[in-house]
């Protein structure tokens, strides 16, 4: 193990002395220096192997980074870096958007928990395909996820324009593309997973992705990711529609807006969505139920409050193909990832 790993607990102390969002971009900055020197990039170095595929892709362990840690696409490399499978950033919209104003990322540390309404902050789809093409990731062998959503001052009716746009955008770069679909920070974006929005949404995605494989020469997989607040019977409407419309897997899941258990807490009750610990049980309520419904064969990324190995193997145990990990790495750090890959082993 890293000498740089191990000594996360120290640096933890320092970044949560200050605001959480300062605390992300320098820890960002940070990890990108340290990767653009050979000496410090060498000693973060961590390949921990448990190789398997999924979506017809090959992956050199199933724990990647979830989308929102690296909005832009511009810590690709130096996130691969620390040990992971493969790595999804975004999301990106088509233009560039400040999203919802400061501040607006919480730690409720009792809870291992984060609260945001970053609201899809991002540069654009420009900058970000600029940023995606710089990266060799995926020269050695790094899986790479594109989170593709809709600008804030789109009308939800007509969101399809943007997600059109977007996977246009990403589809030459990716080796899969997710439609996110549940974030709590863009208004209405959540109705999108309705049973008439989801299907007036995917079917054009479908027609476009198809039309994207021909020009290309490559089939993309595309999967959608999806909240944890459904009840039984959307995530059964979700369910019954992701295959008619050829998507090839599902993220479970995005940021909660419950505060059960968090209640009391301070910044419990900021807006926003709610991740870490207190998502998993609700996290693993719909991997067991999308299992059920999918069966066996359909591809599952579960996601939502794996801060050990026991929760990777929960999520696991629940259904899940392979696991995302965003706020466990911000309480435990790096050491998680390997952690969690041998917890699978």
């Amino acid at each position: 193990m890293s000498l740089l790993f191990n000594s996360y607990p120290l640096a933890r102390s320092a970044l949560f002395s200050l605001d959480a969002e300062t605390a992300h971009e320098l820890t960002l900055s940070s990890l990108q220096k340290a990767y653009d020197c050979r000496l410090t990039r060498g000693l973060m170095a961590s390949r921990p192997e448990k190789p398997c595929r999924l979506m017809g892709l090959s992956f050199r362990n199933p724990i990647g980074l979830a989308a929102g840690l690296d909005k832009n696409g511009a810590h690709i490399d130096a996130l691969g870096n620390l040990g992971f499978g493969f790595v999804e950033v975004g999301t990106v919209t088509p233009k560039p958007q400040p999203g919802n104003p400061k501040p607006r990322m919480f730690r409720l540390p009792r809870a291992e928990a984060l609260i945001n309404r970053l609201g899809f902050n991002n540069k654009g789809l420009d900058a970000f395909i600029a940023n995606v093409r710089k990266s060799e990731w995926r020269n050695h062998g790094g899986i790479l996820g594109l989170n593709i959503g809709k600008n804030a001052a789109t009308p939800i009716e007509r969101a399809v324009d943007d997600y059109l746009i977007g996977l246009e955008g990403v589809y030459p770069h990716a080796d899969y593309v997710t439609v996110n679909i549940s974030s709590p920070n863009t208004q209405n974006l959540r109705a999108l997973q309705g049973q008439e929005e989801l299907t007036g949404l995917l079917a054009p995605l479908q027609e476009k992705r198809k039309a994207l494989a021909d020009l290309h020469g490559r089939h993309v997989p595309m999967v959608v990711k999806i909240a944890p607040d459904l009840d039984i019977e959307q995530i059964d409407i979700i369910a019954a529609l992701l295959p008619r419309y050829g998507v090839d897997g599902v993220i479970a899941t995005n940021t909660t807006l419950s505060r059960e258990s968090v209640r009391g807490l301070p910044h419990a009750g900021e807006t926003g969505g709610l991740s870490g610990p207190p998502v998993h049980a609700l996290s693993l309520r719909v991997i067991e139920r999308l299992r059920g419904q999918l069966g066996i064969a359909f591809p599952i990324i579960g996601v939502g409050g794996v801060v050990s190995g026991k929760q990777a193997q929960e999520k696991t145990a629940a259904g899940a193909n392979a696991i995302q990990l965003y706020t466990g790495l911000i309480y435990r750090g790096p050491a998680l990832i390997g952690e969690c890959v041998r917890a699978l082993g």
